[in-house]
């Protein structure tokens, strides 16, 4: 330990300091900071990553239920008024879609996604009436629709 004498010059008196050594002030360094906001920004962007690919996912599942209800009210409309699978039918999409209707609305896709439709002609069996424009490239498309 180091003794300091510091003297006073207006009193002429004489001080003994003990205790000379600076203390470490508590707290993060530069690079410490930095470390820390990288870790922050990798987690964020692995959780944007994520919501992504649910988004993604959802947009999917909505697409596939659109399709499956307009499939549905397709062959509701084929039982109800006596037509078989192929046939041709003036008006048979606007006899299916519309309010009161056996599908109320024009569906949407929840991706960014359009429909068509085989407007007038019924289709063949584990045929879709309504497909997505979407279907190749993401997959907005049943796995199995062979029932339908």
């Amino acid at each position: 330990m180091r003794l300091v004498r510091i003297i006073n010059q207006n009193r002429q008196q004489t001080m003994t300091l003990t205790h000379t050594q600076k203390t470490k002030k508590s707290g993060m360094t530069l690079i410490e900071l930095t470390v820390v906001i990288l870790v922050l920004l990798s987690l964020i962007s692995i959780l944007f990553v994520g919501a992504r690919a649910w988004k993604r996912g959802s947009d999917r599942a909505g697409c596939i239920m659109n399709i499956r209800n307009v499939q549905q009210g397709m062959r509701s409309f084929q039982n109800m008024n006596g037509h078989s699978a192929g046939e041709t039918v003036p008006g048979a999409l606007r006899e299916i879609v519309g309010p009161g209707k056996f599908v109320e609305s024009q569906p949407t896709c929840p991706g960014t996604g359009s429909y068509s439709y085989m407007d007038d002609e019924l289709p063949l069996s584990g045929a879709l009436y309504m497909s997505c424009s979407l279907s190749a490239q993401e997959k907005h498309i049943p796995t199995d629709f062979g029932d339908w």
